[in-house]
C-alpha cells in the first residue's frame, strides 16, 4: 500500500499462505520453477445482492509487487520452520534461491475504478510459475477487500443522489491496515473524505471532523461548548447536537452560528448522531433556515447504509451530509468479495502454451482455459452493452455472440454496437511498472464516469438487471472440449 515503508527490516514477502511456499519448493525441486504460467483472478458472484464491484486496490499491489523480495529476515524465519520429521522445511540451495529472486513477471490489469461483473479476468499474471504462484495471496487480498469497499462506498453514493458521504469508519475497522485500506477505497468508491488522518497522509484523502459527545460533556453547558469550539475553529464549526436534547442542541448551535455570522465567519452545520433522523433533520433544517443560517448543512451519522440513507431521503429527510462508518469500511452485509485465482495456461521451456482447467462438480467452479483478453461493447445509446472473454489474439470485431460460462444455452448477440474497448492493459513487464500511479482523484473520477455509462437497471439494489458477460464461442469450443477430455480421462483412471 502507498506509504507502507518497504525497507528491508519491513519486508512483505511473507505476506502469503504457507502452502504457496511449500507449492514453490516442491516447483524448485522439480525442475519446473522457470516454467512459464498465467494465472488470472476473478471472481464469481456480485456482493450485496447488487449489479457491478468497482474495481479497487490496483496501485498498492503493483506496488507490492515492485518490491517484492525475501529479506534476511523472511530467510532466517523459513529456515526454522520444520516437517514432520523435524527435519528442515526449506533447505539452504531453496533458501538462497528465493534471496536471489526478484518479481519478473508481466501483468496486465483492468484500471483501478472500473466497473466489473462475475466471470471476467480482473487481472493477468504471466511468468515464472514459482513467482506467480508466490504473489496469489497478496493479490486476492489486496483487490478482493478494496473493491468490496469502493463497491460499498459506490452503493452508498448512489443512494445519496449527490449529497457528500464521508467515511468514518476507523474505530471499527479491522485493525490499522484494514483501516487505511477500508479509507483509500471508500474515496474511490465516491466517498468525499474520510475523519482518518493517517490516511489522508497517506493518500491525500479530505480529512474531516467534527466533535464527539465527550467535548460537550466537559463542559457545565452545551452553549459553553459550541462556544468554545468555536473560539478554536470559527470556520470549521459542525456542532453535534444530540447529547441531551436534539432540538434544543439546535438550538444551541443557532445561537453560536449567529455569533459566528456576526464576526464574519459561517457555521458550517450540526450533526445528528441519534433519534429519529428523518423527523430531526427536518426541524433542523427549518431552524437553521428561519433563523438566516441557510448555507450550514444538517449531517447524519448512526450506522448508516446505502438502504438506510434512500429510506431517509425517501422520508423527505433534510440531511446534506453522511457519515458512513461500520457498515461501510466492515462491508457489514458481505464480508468478501470471494475472487479467485487460478492457473489457465502453463508453457515449458521451449514448448508451446498449453490451456489448463480446473473441473468441479459446481459448475460455478469450472475455470476458463486459456489466456485471455476482455472487451467491452458500447451500444448505440453510448453505454456498456456487454463484456466478452476471448482467447488470446481473437479481434473484437469478429465475436458475433457470447456464451455465459455458467449456462452454454443462454447467449447474447452482439448487435448493433459501435465500439469494444480492451479491458485488460499492459501494467507491468519484467517486473517493471510502466507508468506512474494515476492518483486517487483520477481513479475516483473515473467510478463517476463508469457510472454514467452503466444503465440504470444495473444499479438498482434490489433485483438488478444482469450485466451479459460471456466467452467467445471459440473460447466455448475450446472449454467444452477440455471439460470432454478430462472427464473421459478421469472415467478411465488415467
Amino acid at each position: 500500500m502507498p506509504g507502507l515503508n518497504f525497507r528491508e527490516d519491513r519486508s512483505l514477502a511473507l505476506l502469503t499462505d504457507q502452502y504457496e511456499l511449500t507449492m514453490a519448493k516442491a516447483y524448485w525441486k522439480n525442475g519446473l520453477a522457470e516454467a512459464d504460467a498465467c494465472f488470472q483472478m476473478t471472481f464469481r458472484r456480485l456482493p450485496f445482492q447488487g449489479g457491478f464491484v468497482v474495481l479497487a486496490g490496483l496501485e498498492p499491489l503493483l506496488e507490492w509487487l515492485a518490491h517484492f523480495r525475501f529479506s534476511a529476515g523472511d530467510l532466517g524465519y523459513l529456515d526454522t520452520l520444520k516437517d514432520n520429521g523435524g527435519h528442515p522445511l526449506f533447505e539452504e540451495p531453496f533458501l538462497r534461491y528465493l534471496e536471489a529472486m526478484r518479481f519478473s513477471c508481466d501483468v496486465n490489469a483492468v484500471r483501478e475504478g472500473t466497473v466489473v461483473f462475475p466471470n471476467e479476468p480482473l487481472i493477468r499474471v504471466q511468468g515464472p510459475v514459482i513467482q506467480a504462484q508466490l504473489v496469489e495471496s497478496a493479490v486476492l487480498n489486496m483487490l478482493n477487500f478494496q473493491s468490496l469497499v469502493a463497491t460499498k462506498a459506490a452503493r452508498c453514493w448512489l443512494a445519496a443522489k449527490g449529497d457528500a458521504v464521508v467515511e468514518f469508519g476507523l474505530r471499527r475497522a479491522q485493525g490499522p491496515d484494514g483501516a487505511l485500506a477500508a479509507s483509500r477505497a471508500a474515496y474511490i468508491g465516491g466517498c468525499t473524505g474520510t475523519s482518518n488522518t493517517l490516511a489522508g497522509k497517506l493518500f491525500g484523502i479530505p480529512v474531516l471532523g467534527t466533535h464527539a459527545h465527550s467535548w460537550v460533556m466537559v463542559f457545565g453547558h452545551e452553549r459553553d461548548a459550541f462556544e468554545a469550539f468555536s473560539r478554536a475553529f470559527p470556520d470549521n464549526c459542525v456542532f453535534l447536537v444530540d447529547t441531551y436534547d436534539t432540538l434544543q442542541g439546535v438550538r444551541n448551535a443557532i445561537a453560536v452560528g449567529r455569533e459566528l455570522k456576526a464576526r464574519g465567519h459561517r457555521m458550517v452545520g450540526v450533526r445528528l448522531d441519534s433519534g429519529d433522523l428523518a423527523y430531526f433533520s427536518v426541524e433542523a433544517r427549518r431552524m437553521l433556515d428561519e433563523a438566516g443560517l441557510e448555507s450550514s448543512v444538517v449531517m447524519a451519522s448512526n450506522e448508516l447504509d446505502e438502504y438506510l440513507i434512500r429510506s431517509l431521503k425517501d422520508q423527505g429527510a433534510a440531511i446534506g451530509a453522511w457519515g458512513v462508518g461500520t457498515k461501510l469500511v466492515t462491508a457489514f452485509d458481505e464480508p468478501a468479495l470471494g475472487g479467485v485465482y487460478k492457473l489457465t495456461a502453463l508453457r515449458r521451456r521451449g514448448g508451446a502454451w498449453e490451456p489448463k482447467l480446473k473441473l468441479s462438480e459446481q459448475t460455478a467452479k469450472i475455470s476458463v482455459p486459456g489466456r485471455h483478453e476482455v472487451y467491452r461493447y458500447f451500444g448505440r445509446n453510448g453505454l456498456f452493452m456487454a463484456d466478452a472473454i476471448v482467447d488470446d489474439g481473437e479481434p473484437p470485431e469478429r465475436i458475433e455472440s457470447i456464451v455465459d460460462p455458467n449456462d452454454p444455452h443462454h447467449q447474447k448477440t452482439l448487435f448493433g454496437y459501435t465500439q469494444a474497448e480492451p479491458l485488460l492493459e499492459p501494467v507491468m513487464r519484467e517486473g517493471k511498472v510502466l507508468r506512474e500511479p494515476p492518483g486517487l482523484p483520477l481513479v475516483r473520477q473515473r467510478v463517476h464516469r463508469q457510472f454514467e455509462l452503466l444503465h440504470a437497471g444495473h444499479k438498482r439494489f434490489e433485483n438488478p438487471h444482469v450485466y451479459p458477460v460471456g466467452m467467445s464461442p471459440r473460447l466455448q469450443a475450446i472449454r467444452e472440449a477440455m471439460i470432454h477430455d478430462l472427464r473421459r480421462q478421469a472415467a478411465a483412471g488415467e
